[in-house]
Parts: C-alpha cells; structure tokens; sequence
C-alpha cells in the first residue's frame, strides 16, 4: 500500500509537468532567475516569481525591468501567467521550486552557501508532497546530496517517492545576443532515476536540449569545469600579456594569427582581471571541496591568483606611463571607461574595473568614470563623453569596452589612452596593459 501510495506521486507529478499543465514556482529573481521565469511564463506556464527584493518585485508588477537586455515589453506580455512577490507562502501552490540565489565566496574565500540556505528555510513550512525541488544556483560537488537532501528529509519528505530533487546548474551568459536560456543546453542531474524524470519533464518544454548525467554531484562538477577552464585559460593569456608587454610584442596580433590555425587553438583574451557572478568564484568552490580529499588544485590556485593580481598591473602601468610624461598618479585626473565586468551589461559584481578604480583612488588620484549601464556609482555620475570632456583628462583607461562608446572620438580627444581590451592599436598616446 505504501509503495502504491510513494508511486503515485511520482506518476501524478510526472504527468503533470508532460501535460505543461503544473505551476512553476522561481526563488529568486536576478541574472538568472528572471529569464528563466519569463521563459516558462511564455510558454504558457503559471508561474510564481518570489524575490526578497522588494524593488524588483514593484518594478516588475509594474512591468519595468531592471535587467538591461530584458525589455519592459517582454514582462508586460508574460504578466497574465505571472505573480511576483516577496511571499514564501505562494510555495504551496506550485509544482517546482527552482532556486536561482547567488552563491558568492566568503572574505575567507570559502563557499557562501548561506543565500541557499536561508531561501530554503524560508520555503520548508510550505512544501508539500509531489512537488520538485531544482538547485540551480553554483556549488561544490556533494552540495545537493549532503547539504540540501538531509535539509528537505528533515521534513519527513522521501527524497525520489514523495518529494524530488535534482541539481541543473544555470549556463545564462547575461547579454549574450546568440545564447539564451532556451538555446543553450541545460545539464541535469538527479538524486535518484525518478527525480531525474521529474526534472527532465520539468525543463524539457522550455529548453531546447537538456541533457542528463548519472547524479547530482556530476552536474554540480560539470558547471565548476566549464568555468574552471575558462578562468584558467584566460590567467594563461593574461600572464602571456605581461610577457607580451615587455617583450613589445602585440598579443592581440599573436592571439588573432594563432586562431588562423583550423584545428587544436581555441582564442582566449587578456583584460584588467576577471568578474562576475561565475568564473571569479567558481573555481574556488572546487578548491576548497578538494582540501577534504588532502588535495590541491595548482593550475585553479595559479590562474587565481595571476587573474587576481591583474587589477595591480594596470596601475602599475598606470604609473609607468604617467611618470613618462614626468607625472604621478597621486592628483592625476584619471578618466576610467567603464565599470561593469563585461561588455554591454549593468552587472558590476566581482568586476576586476571596479578593483581598478578603487586602486587608483587609493593612490591619490582624482578619478571620474563613464559607465552608459551604471548612471550612478560611489556618490558620482556617469561622465557623458565629448571632445571637451576627455580632453581634461591626464588620462584616460579603457577598462570595460562598452560597444556604446565612441571610440574614435575617444581617440582623438583623450591626451593618453591606456587599453586594456586590445581596442586600440598602440601608438605614441596608446599603451596597452
């Protein structure tokens, strides 16, 4: 009878999510969250979106979005199938419960896994029997099954009868005009076989591909891989770039030439450092979960470090150019362009540009900022760029190349331009760092 009764909500569910006919329910409402919440609600879903964020949720209950690359339009259009709010008892009304909270990195540089934590505390005295439970959010191998499965059977629940659980790590590349959250194929993996066929049933109408892997702990891995390779990949090039620079060679030229070769070179590109929610922190999830196996991760703690220490290059640079013109940093009015940690978006978290700014203040300099998706930051506006405007300048740092600059009146207004995303082609007032 039990067994009958245990078999009947994972059939009940499963049918549920085949026929589109269950409501979704997404904790947490940022980079992550609010697309994914927009693609279920386009595709006929009920949806409830909870964020403890009181502005996002008026913002978004007055269809404006806050995300610069979702337009007000597309939350307008999705608003018949949506309720946004800040309140946790609305989880007993969905189906899923997909988590999508930040996972950031303590001042240890340790996981932080306490947004999780206290979103899922918040959701317990509302779950219920059949409902799936989704981690999305960033995390070390083991996090699903040690950490959040002992959490939810706490409960009484029954982990794959009456309740299910699975980790699909989020792959969003915010801005991204090619990838999005429905083109872009979507890792999943199970605590047991049902709740992998609850979650596949789950994603797999509003992604195009998902793809399942044998458990929890292989979809947790495969997000820290993808990012590990990255951030290790581009500490190579940004080590390469410091050589590159003493040597006078041009790594932009080197980089290009290279990836002429059809077969065995991938291109990987130097900056200021690394930011954002994912390859800055998600190495270091792994490196610190390998210590309990008394391990280290050298290539992920090299490449680290080189990506942390780039910040402190280009201001090093900064005062070896300034000092050519018989100048110091301290009292130098600097222009910075652009602070968020990628290209075309407002997201500034763990961007190596802000370090820099920090870095030059420190120092003395009286320091000013052009940002066109950040208008106001550290108690100063945005600068609108012109002829006059740059020209004041003792100089002027490329750090984030918004597409929305103007980079040839940039060129010919500003008095020094050091470049540190291979922009510009060197010359007598161009350096690159």
């Amino acid at each position: 009878m039990s067994k009958k009764r245990f078999s009947n909500y994972f059939e009940t569910s499963l049918d549920k999510f085949n026929k589109k006919e269950s409501v979704i329910g997404i904790l947490g409402l940022g980079y992550v969250g609010l697309p994914l919440a927009l693609n279920y609600a386009e595709n006929y879903y009920k949806l409830i979106g909870i964020d403890i964020n009181e502005q996002k949720i008026k913002s978004l209950n007055k269809s404006k979005s806050y995300i610069s690359y979702i337009s007000d339009q597309r939350i307008l259009d999705a608003k018949n199938n949506c309720l946004f709010t800040s309140d946790f008892s609305e989880i007993k009304k969905v189906d899923a419960i997909i988590i999508c909270v930040p996972t950031p990195l303590s001042k240890h540089r340790e996981p932080d896994l306490s947004y999780v934590l206290k979103t899922l505390e918040n959701a317990l005295p509302y779950l219920k029997k059949g409902q799936i439970i989704s981690l999305e959010s960033t995390t070390f191998p083991g996090t699903t099954e040690e950490i959040i499965k002992p959490i939810i059977e706490s409960k009484n629940f029954e982990i794959g009868n009456d309740l299910f659980l699975v980790y699909s790590p989020e792959r969003d590349d915010p801005g991204n005009k090619t990838f999005n959250t429905k083109n872009t194929p979507k890792i999943l993996g199970g605590s047991t076989v049902k709740c992998k066929e609850i979650g596949y049933a789950l994603y797999k109408h509003i992604i195009d591909e998902v793809i399942p892997v044998s458990s929890t702990q292989t979809a947790e891995m495969t997000k820290l891989v993808e990012n590990i390779q990255r951030a290790v990949n581009i500490g190579l090039v940004n080590e390469l770039k410091i050589l590159a620079d003493k040597m006078n060679i041009d790594l932009y030229e080197v980089i290009n030439a290279a990836s002429t070769k059809p077969f065995g070179f991938t291109p990987y590109y130097p900056g200021p450092g690394l930011g954002g929610h994912c390859i800055p922190i998600d190495p270091f999830y792994l490196s610190w979960k390998v210590k309990q196996y008394d391990l280290q991760t050298r290539f992920i703690d090299l490449a680290g470090e080189i990506n942390s220490s780039m910040p402190k290059y280009v201001l090093d640079k900064t005062r070896e150019v300034l000092n050519e013109k018989c100048k110091s940093i301290k009292n130098s009015k600097i222009l910075v362009l652009g602070l968020s940690y990628k290209k075309n978006i407002e997201d500034y978290r763990e961007s190596p540009s802000l370090a820099v700014y920090k870095l030059l203040i420190d120092q003395g300099a009286k320091v000013a900022y052009s940002d066109p998706y950040l208008p106001k930051y550290d108690h100063q506006n945005s600068l609108k760029l012109n002829q006059k405007n740059l020209s004041e300048f003792d100089l002027v740092i490329l750090l984030t190349d918004h597409d929305d600059f103007d980079y040839k009146l940039i060129e010919k207004s500003s008095k020094i331009i050091i470049d540190t995303r291979g922009r510009y082609k060197t010359s007598h007032k161009i350096f690159r760092a």
